[in-house]
């Protein structure tokens, strides 16, 4: 059976954006936790929507959109560690997971563009 990388990642980090959802729930914290939740999980989503697309240009259109979901998820947890939320220990792995996403993501996406023109 075919593995996918991203589609493998990005359950495993909506998987990791919940339980960090619910702890900051436990924290009294729900607006920004709220937004996290949304956009983390927003991401596999539209990796699993990509996996049927219609055409080439809309698989790319459906990976930008979860590029950008990623993005603002990086965005929130910058914020939830700043504003003290988040331990450093636990921001990093997390971000870690996140930018992976994001390379992982840009790279696809790249490459399928790639691919278009040919």
């Amino acid at each position: 059976m075919e593995t996918n990388a991203v589609k493998d990642k990005s359950f495993a980090f909506a998987l990791r954006i919940i339980k960090l959802y619910q702890y900051l729930c436990e924290r009294k914290e729900f607006v920004i936790s709220k937004q996290l939740l949304r956009s983390g999980t927003a991401v596999g989503a539209l990796v699993r929507e990509a996996e049927q697309a219609e055409s080439r240009a809309d698989f790319i259109h459906k990976l930008a959109i979860a590029l950008k979901e990623a993005n603002e998820t990086e965005y929130w947890l910058e914020l939830l560690h700043q504003s003290n939320y988040l331990e450093d220990k636990n921001y990093q792995s997390i971000s870690s997971d996140s930018k992976c996403l994001l390379r992982l993501l840009t790279s696809i996406i790249k490459t399928t563009k790639m691919h278009n023109k040919k």
